[in-house]
């Protein structure tokens, strides 16, 4: 019997939109990198992209359990001497919660060139509207 291996040309992908209203970060982010790597499915196959289309919606009203907003923190380097800079994650999600969660799905998803494809089939808006009707996605309701 041989195994089924999945090439990422004949996939069939499907759009999901996710409501984020009052999700926590960390579980949302990890759920959706499984639909964005495939994982869901019974074709899934390590080295192929075979996951599916995602829309966030309400980015915005994202939580973060314990006193996280507060004490985690954002940090990133300029690339200059002495630039590491560092942020809030309550700042962080009250000026670019977009940001905020893509982040937290991109430390999520494979490192490479694989990973990096995987990741442009995600689309998150701070509101309540998006600009994927014409797709015809689904809704998907995350644990």
């Amino acid at each position: 019997m041989k195994t089924y291996m999945a090439k990422g040309e004949t996939v069939e992908r499907k759009w999901y939109v996710v409501d984020a209203d009052g999700m926590v970060l960390g579980r949302l982010a990890s759920q959706v990198a499984a639909i964005l790597r495939g994982k869901h499915k019974p074709i899934y196959t390590p080295h192929c992209d075979t996951g599916d289309h995602v829309i966030i919606i309400n980015a915005g009203k994202v939580t973060m359990t314990g006193r996280k907003l507060d004490q985690k923190k954002y940090q990133h380097h300029t690339g200059y001497p002495g630039g590491l800079k560092e942020t809030t994650y309550r700042d962080l999600l009250n000026n670019k919660p977009e940001f905020a969660v893509y982040e937290a799905i991109r430390r999520m998803m494979p490192k490479g060139p694989l990973g990096r494809q995987m990741l442009k089939k995600v689309r998150i808006y701070a509101g309540p509207e998006h600009k994927n009707a014409a797709q015809m996605p689904e809704t998907l309701v995350l644990k």
